[in-house]
C-alpha cells in the first residue's frame, strides 16, 4: 500500500506536468527534479508551504532567456489561491471557482459587497452571469500581475482572507459600473464588459478596480480643486482635500489666486505670510489623512511663475534649507505662460506680482487670461499693461534664474511638473464655460476650474444659514486601452464603445463626498480614456523608439483612438443625450475638428454627426501614469520607454523577478532603456499624440544625474515648442520617485 507521502509526491509531479504542458519551450526538467527533491527533503511541510516552495523555485528560473517562468510562477500561485479560496468559501479546488451567486449573497452578508448588486440583479441573472466566468482567462496573468491584483484589489473579509477571485473581480466591476442600464440589454454590456476586462484589453482605474461593487469607496482618481484668495476658502478647501484624501483620491490644488508673501490683508500692509503656509497645512493633511489606511494622501499643489512666491515655492521640496520652509510630502507644478519661455529664451527680464495687488490695483486678475494665438492674445496684453502700471508694486529678475530653479529642483526632487498654460487653454473644447489653471496630480487632466464660494446669512429666529455658489471642482474618470493586446488582436472598434460607456456610467453611479465635484462631474461628464503599453507595442511591430517610423505610428494610432472615442460618446449623446454644456462649446462650433486639421471625409462626416447629435462627454481623452494596472495586464506603462529589460519589483516581503513585456530574441533590440533614449524622439512622438488627446498626457522625462543645465534647458525649450501641454516628472538616475496610486489607471 502506498504511503500518503508517495501519493502526494505522485500528484504534486502529476500537477506539475499538467501546467507545463504549454511551455514546451521552457528547460522544464531541472525545475521538476529540485521541486521533487525539495519535497522529498521536506516531507513535514503542509500543502500551503510546499506551494509556496514551488512557486520560488519558478520565480528564480525567470530571466531575459525565458522570461516565460513568469507564466508558470503565476499558474502555480493561482492553484494556491483556488485552495485557499474554496477553503473558505467550501468548493473544490479542482473546480477552481465556486458559486459566484454564493460569493455575493455572502459578501454581501458581511458588509464586503454592496447590497445593490442582488437587488438590481435577479438570482436568474446572476447565475446567467456567473457561467460567463471563464477560468481559463487568469492564465492570462504574469506572477507580477496576478500577485498585485490578489494582494491589493480581491475582495478580502476584516480578516485579510482573500474571498475573491480574478475573473469574479471583472464580473463584479461589470455588473456594478452596467446597473442602470435598461434591462432589456443589461446582460448584454455586462458581458462586453466583462470580455474587455478579461482578456486584459483595458483596465479600469485603481480605485473603480479596488472599490466597484463594495460597500466603501469611491470609483474616480483624481480631482482638482482651486482655492480662492480669503480665509474660508483656504480652510473649506483644506476639508475638502481631507474629505477626497481619505476615499482613496488624489489632488491637484491651484494656489495661484492666493496673495503673495508681504501683501496687505484689509489694508494693513507686510501681513500676509503668502502661499508657504497653506502648503504645509495641505502637507500636514496629506500626511495625517491617509488613503484608506493604505498610504498616506497624494497632492500637487501649483502656482504660476509670475507669483511673487515662486522662489520659495521652487525650493520648498529641496532636502536643504530652513524646515519650516519645506513641504516635501506635496508635489508642485508650475503654471508657465509662452510669454515667460519666450522671455527666458531671450534672456530677458521677468516680473513677480502679487495677484491680490494686480485684482485691486487693475481690477483684474491676471491668471484670468491667456494667449488666444500663440505670439499674441489677452495675457501678455495684461501682463505688460501690469508690468507699466506706476502704482503697482513688482519684482524683476532674469527668467532664466526662475528656469535654474526650476531645473535644480528638477534634478533634485523629480518635480516640479510643467504647466503649459497657453497651449492647454487654446485647445481646451469647453472655453466657452470657463478657465483651466493647472493640471492634477498626474498631469493628465486639464479641465475648467474654479472656486467655489461660501454665503453665510442670519435668519429671524437666530439660525445660521451657510450656502455655497459651486465652483467647478474637477473629477477625473479613467481608463486605459492596452495597446500590446488590443492592437494585437485588432478589436479597437469593438472595445472602445464598451470602455466610454464604462466611464460614463461611473459619471451616474459614483458617489463623492465633496458636493461641488459631484455637481462638476455631472456638469461635463468628464472621461479621461487612456493607454499603456506604447513600449510593449513598438517591440511586438519591430519599431524603433528613436525613429520616424515611430512618431508617424503614434500619430496614426492616437488619431484613430480620437475618432473611435468621439464616435462612441457621440452614439452615447444620441442614446443618452449630450453633456449639459455642450451648446457654445467647440464640439456643437465644429471648431475641434478645425483646430486639430481633421479634414478627412471620415473626419467631416464625423464632425457633422457630433453638431448634430452631440456629444455626451464633454472631455475625452487623458494618458495617466498606469503603473499599477499595467503590472495587472503585462504591460508596460503608460506611453513610458522601459526602465529595464530585467528588473525586481520590491514588495514588503519579498522581490518579484520581471522582465519586459513579450520579450525574446527578436523584441529585444527594441526594449532601449529610458535612460538611454533620446528625450527628443519622445517628445516628438508625445508632441504628434497630443494633438489627438483632448486632455493631456503623463509624460515623464529620464535625464542622467550627469545632464548639464544646458541640455535640460534644451529638452523643456523642444517640449514647449513641439506644443506639449505638461510635463510630469524629471526623473533622474540619482532619484527615486513614488508613483500616484490613484491615477494608476
Amino acid at each position: 500500500m502506498e504511503t500518503s507521502n508517495v501519493v502526494k509526491e505522485r500528484g504534486m509531479e502529476e500537477s506539475l506536468k499538467r501546467i507545463l504542458k504549454d511551455y514546451g519551450h521552457l528547460s522544464t526538467e531541472p525545475f521538476v527534479q529540485k521541486s521533487l527533491t525539495n519535497f522529498k527533503e521536506n516531507n513535514s511541510l503542509d500543502d500551503s508551504k510546499l506551494q509556496e516552495t514551488l512557486i520560488l523555485n519558478a520565480l528564480e528560473r525567470i530571466s531575459a532567456d525565458e522570461p516565460d517562468w513568469t507564466y508558470v510562477a503565476a499558474a502555480l500561485y493561482l492553484e494556491k489561491l483556488y485552495t485557499e479560496v474554496g477553503m473558505y468559501r467550501g468548493f473544490d479546488p479542482e473546480e477552481r471557482y465556486g458559486s459566484f451567486e454564493f460569493l455575493l449573497q455572502e459578501l454581501t452578508k458581511k458588509g464586503i459587497y454592496n447590497k445593490a448588486l442582488l437587488e438590481q440583479y435577479s438570482s436568474e441573472e446572476i447565475m446567467m452571469l456567473g457561467k460567463e466566468i471563464n477560468p481559463d482567462k487568469d492564465r492570462l496573468f504574469t506572477y507580477i500581475g496576478i500577485r498585485t491584483l490578489a494582494d491589493r484589489y480581491l475582495a478580502k473579509l476584516h480578516s485579510g482572507a482573500i474571498w475573491e477571485l480574478p475573473q469574479e473581480r471583472f464580473m463584479v466591476i461589470a455588473m456594478t459600473l452596467m446597473m442602470e442600464e435598461p434591462v432589456e440589454k443589461r446582460l448584454q454590456l455586462v458581458k462586453e464588459a466583462y470580455w474587455a476586462m478579461s482578456l486584459l484589453y483595458m483596465t479600469v482605474a485603481t480605485p473603480t478596480l479596488a472599490n466597484a461593487g463594495k460597500s466603501h469607496g469611491q470609483l474616480s482618481s483624481c480631482f482638482i480643486d482651486t482655492v480662492d484668495d480669503s480665509l474660508r476658502s483656504i480652510y473649506d478647501s483644506n476639508t475638502d482635500v481631507a474629505t477626497v484624501s481619505k476615499s482613496g483620491g488624489g489632488l491637484g490644488i491651484y494656489l495661484g489666486k492666493i496673495r503673495s508673501r508681504g501683501s496687505d490683508i484689509k489694508g494693513f500692509k507686510g501681513n500676509s505670510s503668502g502661499v508657504l503656509p497653506w502648503m504645509k497645512q495641505l502637507n500636514n493633511t496629506a500626511v495625517s489623512v491617509d488613503q484608506l489606511g493604505q498610504r498616506q494622501g497624494a497632492i500637487a499643489v501649483y502656482l504660476d511663475v509670475w507669483h511673487k512666491d515662486i522662489y520659495e515655492f521652487l525650493d520648498s521640496k529641496l532636502n536643504n534649507g530652513d524646515e519650516r520652509f519645506r513641504t516635501h510630502d506635496l508635489f508642485t507644478g508650475v503654471c508657465i505662460p509662452d510669454l515667460f519661455m519666450e522671455v527666458m529664451e531671450q534672456r530677458g527680464e521677468w516680473y513677480l506680482f502679487d495677484p491680490h495687488e494686480v485684482r485691486k490695483v487693475m481690477g483684474y486678475s491676471l491668471e484670468d487670461f491667456y494667449d488666444e494665438q500663440k505670439g499674441s492674445g489677452s495675457f501678455r496684453k495684461r501682463y505688460w499693461e501690469c508690468v507699466n502700471h506706476p502704482e503697482l508694486s513688482m519684482k524683476e529678475v532674469p527668467a532664466i534664474e526662475i528656469m535654474k530653479r526650476i531645473m535644480k529642483s528638477q534634478l533634485e526632487t523629480g518635480t516640479p511638473y510643467m504647466f503649459y498654460r497657453d497651449t492647454v487653454n487654446r485647445l481646451n473644447p469647453n472655453r466657452h464655460e470657463g478657465m483651466i489653471y493647472c493640471s492634477n496630480l498626474c498631469t493628465e487632466i486639464c479641465q475648467n476650474m474654479s472656486p467655489t464660494m461660501v454665503i453665510e446669512e442670519t435668519t429671524a429666529d437666530g439660525k445660521i444659514i451657510i450656502t455655497k455658489d459651486p465652483g467647478d471642482f474637477v473629477v477625473c474618470n479613467l481608463s486605459s486601452i492596452n495597446l500590446g493586446r488590443a492592437i494585437t488582436d485588432n478589436v479597437l472598434e469593438r472595445l472602445i464603445p464598451i470602455q466610454v460607456r464604462m466611464l460614463d456610467n461611473v459619471i451616474d453611479i459614483n458617489t463623492i463626498e465633496v458636493l461641488q465635484a459631484g455637481l462638476t462631474n455631472k456638469k461635463y461628464r468628464a472621461i479621461g480614456l487612456g493607454t499603456f503599453g506604447w513600449h510593449h507595442l513598438l517591440a511586438l511591430k519591430r519599431i524603433n523608439w528613436e525613429s520616424e517610423e515611430a512618431v508617424t505610428y503614434a500619430d496614426e494610432l492616437y488619431e484613430k483612438i480620437n475618432y473611435l472615442t468621439i464616435k462612441a460618446s457621440k452614439d452615447l449623446a444620441r442614446e443618452k443625450g449630450e453633456y449639459s454644456r455642450w451648446k457654445g462649446s467647440d464640439w456643437e462650433s465644429g471648431e475641434y475638428f478645425n483646430l486639430r486639421g481633421y479634414e478627412s471625409d471620415n473626419w467631416i462626416e464625423l464632425q457633422n454627426e457630433v453638431q448634430r447629435y452631440g456629444i455626451r462627454n464633454g472631455y475625452l481623452l487623458a494618458v495617466a501614469p498606469n503603473s499599477s494596472t499595467s503590472l495587472i495586464a503585462g504591460s508596460t506603462a503608460s506611453i513610458d520607454p522601459i526602465f529595464r529589460k530585467e528588473y525586481s519589483e520590491e514588495k514588503k516581503n519579498y522581490k518579484i523577478p520581471v522582465t519586459a513585456p513579450g520579450l525574446s530574441p527578436e523584441t529585444t533590440w527594441f526594449y532601449k532603456s529610458a535612460y538611454h533614449v533620446d528625450q527628443i524622439w519622445s517628445i516628438k512622438q508625445n508632441a504628434e499624440r497630443q494633438r489627438h488627446v483632448d486632455q493631456s498626457i503623463s509624460f515623464n522625462m529620464y535625464v542622467k544625474n550627469t545632464i548639464k543645465a544646458k541640455e535640460l534647458l534644451h529638452i523643456h525649450l523642444v517640449a514647449w515648442k513641439e506644443g506639449l501641454k505638461t510635463t510630469y516628472y524629471t526623473r533622474s538616475t540619482s532619484i527615486e520617485i513614488e508613483e500616484c496610486e490613484s491615477c494608476a489607471s
